[in-house]
């Protein structure tokens, strides 16, 4: 091994394959953001998967994960300042094929996308006793016309594209939690591992950021690269996704972002969602 070779550093990335993660990653993924001393590998996975890697094996060093999964692996992994996917009074959707109202829902089985994401926790707090069932994300469309449930909460892209498939939506858990707080909706963010030392959480955080800010300085190469991720999206649409959940906030939270996490996950253990305080802390 030459010397130059043993002072390479590799930051091994996960998160998932959907156009607005790839968006954000451009910059790193294509090596048109480069760090001196760093090697950053990537893996692609869906979300709820790496929910559950993150809190089993702590084996990625920067991983997207849903907000409500972050108490479960806070010992290991800080919040990353930047990479957030935030809901500004919109987010989550329950559709189905029918009109519904919000008492009726509440009483209906409904199709959800993981119990560790940040959809079921809203989903939680909106009806604490609503029952559900765990169905792949890209499923939960199809689940919902087969008749097998009589609603589903949507997630990605889905939010865009449900009324093509005939479905109504019920509630936009987005626009539910905006009226209730007043706040955005926080749903996914970035983070990392806490082992890695001071220095290299920091470059690695501003590596990020500068790939966030690369993606949106040069949107149309962006776009072109995430498009092979957008899911039956055509650019129009793809342009309108990515627009929704990577834009300034993705590059700083802002303070307003910062209380709203906070206050989602102490009002899930508060109801007695989640089993574990937690302490949100930052890096950048």
């Amino acid at each position: 091994m030459t010397t130059a070779n043993a002072a390479i550093q590799e930051i091994n990335i996960a998160h998932s394959p959907d156009s607005d993660d790839a968006f954000m990653f451009y910059g790193l993924a294509t090596n048109k953001i480069r760090v001196p001393g760093f090697k950053f590998n990537h893996t692609l996975t869906d979300i709820e998967t790496l929910n559950h890697r993150a809190i089993d094996e702590a084996f990625y060093d920067v991983t997207a994960i849903s907000f409500h999964a972050y108490p479960y692996l806070q010992e290991k992994y800080t919040l990353m300042a930047c990479g957030g996917s935030v809901g500004e009074g919109y987010g989550p959707m329950i559709v189905s094929t029918r009109k519904l109202t919000l008492d009726e829902v509440k009483k209906t089985r409904i199709a959800v996308p993981g119990t560790l994401t940040t959809a079921y926790l809203t989903l939680k707090l909106f009806a604490p006793e609503i029952e559900t069932a765990v169905v792949p994300f890209d499923k939960i469309i199809s689940a919902v016309l087969s008749g097998e449930f009589d609603a589903g909460l949507i997630i990605h892209e889905g939010q865009l594209t449900y009324a093509n498939d005939g479905l109504v939506k019920l509630l936009d858990l987005g626009q539910w939690w905006r009226d209730e707080t007043g706040l955005p909706l926080p749903l996914g963010g970035n983070a990392i591992r806490r082992s890695l030392g001071p220095e290299t959480l920091l470059i690695t955080t501003n590596a990020l950021r500068d790939s966030i800010q690369h993606a949106l300085d040069h949107r149309e190469e962006a776009l072109a690269y995430a498009m092979q991720f957008a899911r039956d999206l055509d650019p129009t649409l793809a342009n309108r996704f990515v627009g929704m959940y990577v834009n300034d906030r993705t590059l700083n939270y802002g303070e307003d972002g910062r209380v709203a996490i906070r206050k989602l996950l102490d009002m899930g253990f508060d109801r007695g969602i989640i089993p574990i305080r937690a302490n949100v802390d930052f890096v950048g």
